[in-house]
């Protein structure tokens, strides 16, 4: 664990020195960045050597004011939670190397650097607390360094509402864990986690429940998402990367880490968790279907793939109370795998999605179009990582859906209500998988083909090296992951290895058949070069002629008549009109000789309109009533404070 320590070390001093080096841009940049790899690369080294290692990391533990023990430890499932915090952070200063321009606000980029050197520290005491304070105590710490860097433009009055939110949301869910914390404390008397599974069976649920929404508002459970839209787009370009790429995989790993410590095999928690994860995954990509805001859009693909690893781990769970050991094992395996995979390719598409909106000074794709041959690396790359988010071979996310699939067919022989949801389960992953394609599809289509729908997007041009180098990177380890799979499966099977239900299970068989899947991929790729290199070949003393494109008809053919993000999505998204709401608006044709029409499709998170109705308004209401109290007159102030210390006296003593 020290070693863990001397990285977190190296981690705040660099981000700490580009706060007093905020006006010399470049060297800040630079030791924000070379600082942020080093301790990365060491954090790296050491979660990977224990995870395979034959030796368990050891306790570290302090008194923090006296009073309270500080305790740190990591199993094989921190240590694998700890990969993607320290994998991604460095390729996202990488890429802000470039992103961010000298001048433009160095203060603010200074600010940044800082918070996400704490942010990366946070995560890194979450995953290892061992203790309720500790824990708590890392959340807070993570919680508050998110919210400034969603504010860092606090100029933007739209930012500030998206991290208002964004806070109120963080810490709703604090008051739940607080709760949960509490209701622990009420029955052992204990801080410590290892008392947690000596809790009598009656507070169990209503302790797993309480945390499953604290860590749920974190993850973006479905209705708890409304906060991740408006703070991925806020947030600068380059953080929404770190953010749902790693971050919002805390709120996974505390739902894990509770389950886990209760210890008990009761069927409910599973159920719950497997109908949260198809609610969540659903709702998400439909929502993601209707939106034209790019990085809104991966927000709620960020919201869908939250439900594909909620799914795993309701599988896993299903799996530990129906005693099926390979249910349970290919449940929490394809979950963890898929942590690892949506960490990678979703920080691609976000990386992605920033380079786009720099270069055209847009986030809507119904105002992009042929960006592919103004910008084709971060084009190629946007297309491998969305090939990967839909779960497509040979990419990264088939292979984690495919070991969710693995364990959902391994509960087809369970019976009852398990039977049920383990269908449920397979027929949720193929719908979602195929409306990610769909998604991505429109995405791409309208972002990268087609021609140029503005004069800005035609002027673009391909981004500057480190951000077309990291997003080069990327793309080929979602591909390396697809095409030679078992290295990273058995890193998933060593993060679950400390499940003491799935001791002893052996997987050979399985790796025997992930190399078959993995020789059928690598031959299908070699398909695909061989192709590419004969139509090279047979091209290559042919004259190529250009010519417009078909126009429908239309002598004088323009732009407009593309399709747009509404149109596409409009057949797909009436079928799911009971969770996506739409607002159709049409002015029609009246006349003979028609004026100029319009047609305007419309959505509002149905979450986030009850949420206004129920809860919103009501309090406003309220405190509008009570604006009396707030009257300006210090005395009343004092005599309020006396009132209630003399209450507070009164009911303790």
């Amino acid at each position: 664990m020290t070693t863990l320590f001397v990285s977190m070390f190296i981690l705040l001093a660099g981000g700490t020195a580009a706060l007093f080096l905020s006006r010399q841009f470049i060297h800040m940049q630079r030791i924000a960045a070379g600082t942020t790899a080093l301790s990365c690369a060491i954090g790296l080294c050491y979660a990977l050597s224990h995870l395979f290692g034959d030796s368990a990391p050891p306790t570290i533990s302090w008194t923090w004011l006296h009073i309270f023990n500080l305790s740190f430890v990591a199993d094989s499932v921190s240590l694998f939670f700890l990969i993607p915090v320290f994998l991604i952070p460095p390729l996202v200063l990488i890429y802000s190397l470039h992103y961010l321009k000298e001048g433009q606000n160095n203060l603010s980029a200074a600010l940044n650097y800082f918070f996400t050197a704490l942010l990366v520290a946070s995560m890194v005491l979450v995953v290892t607390a061992a203790n309720m304070i500790t824990f708590a105590l890392a959340w807070e710490i993570m919680s508050l360094a998110s919210f400034f860097l969603v504010v860092s433009d606090y100029q933007d009055e739209e930012k500030r509402k998206a991290g208002y939110l964004y806070l109120i949301f963080v810490q709703g869910g604090a008051m739940f864990l607080f709760a949960a914390f509490a209701l622990i404390y009420k029955y052992t008397g204990s801080f410590d986690f290892s008392a947690v599974a000596t809790l009598p069976a009656n507070a169990k649920l209503p302790v797993f429940l309480l945390a499953l929404v604290a860590f749920g508002s974190k993850a973006g459970l479905f209705p708890l998402h409304i906060w991740m839209p408006g703070s991925y787009s806020a947030a600068p370009g380059h953080l929404p990367a770190l953010m749902s790429g790693v971050m919002a995989k805390m709120g996974i790993y505390g739902i894990l880490r509770i389950y886990l410590l209760l210890d008990e095999p009761s069927l409910m928690f599973g159920n719950v968790v497997l109908i949260c994860g198809v609610i969540t995954g659903i709702g998400g990509v439909v929502y993601a279907l209707v939106r034209q805001n790019i990085k809104q859009l991966l927000a709620y693909s960020s919201v869908e793939n939250i439900g594909i690893i909620l799914i795993g781990l309701g599988i896993g769970m299903i799996g530990v109370g129906e005693g099926n050991q390979a249910m349970a094992f290919f449940g929490f395996a394809g979950a963890l795998l898929h942590v690892l995979n949506h960490s990678l390719f979703k920080s691609l598409l976000f990386m992605g999605a920033s380079a786009v909106e720099q270069q055209t000074g847009t986030k809507s794709i119904e105002n992009l179009g042929g960006l592919l041959k103004k910008m084709p690396i971060t084009g190629k790359s946007f297309l491998v990582g969305s090939a990967a988010i839909s779960g497509l071979p040979p990419f990264a996310g088939f292979v984690s859906e495919f070991l969710i699939y693995y364990g959902a067919f391994q509960g087809t022989n369970t019976h009852r209500l398990s039977f049920i949801l383990a269908v449920l389960a397979i027929i949720s992953l193929a719908v979602i998988g195929g409306l990610a394609t769909a998604v991505f599809t429109k995405v791409f289509g309208l972002a990268f083909l087609g021609a140029a729908r503005t004069n800005k997007v035609d002027q673009a041009r391909e981004v500057r090296p480190s951000m077309k180098w990291v997003m080069i990177l990327l793309a080929g380890t979602c591909l390396c992951i697809g095409l030679i799979p078992a290295p990273f499966i058995r890193l998933a099977f060593a993060g679950i290895q400390d499940i003491s239900f799935l001791a002893g299970y052996d997987s050979q068989s399985f790796l025997a058949i992930v190399n078959q899947l993995s020789q059928a991929t690598m031959l299908f790729a070699c398909l695909v070069l061989l192709l590419v290199l004969v139509r090279k070949i047979l091209y290559t003393d042919k004259k190529i002629h250009q010519a417009g494109t078909w126009g429908c008809g239309f002598t004088r053919p323009t732009v407009r008549i593309q399709y747009t993000g509404a149109s596409y999505a409009d057949e797909m998204v009436g079928f799911f009109n009971w969770i996506v709401p739409v607002t159709r608006l049409y002015s029609g044709i009246t006349r003979i000789f028609p004026l100029r029409a319009t047609w305007h499709m419309q959505s509002n998170d149905v979450a986030l309109v009850n949420y206004e109705r129920i809860l919103v308004r009501p309090l406003y209401n309220l405190v509008y009533k009570l604006r009396w109290i707030q009257h300006g007159n210090i005395q009343l102030y004092i005599a309020y404070i006396i009132a209630a210390i003399i209450v507070l006296l009164v009911f303790f003593l």
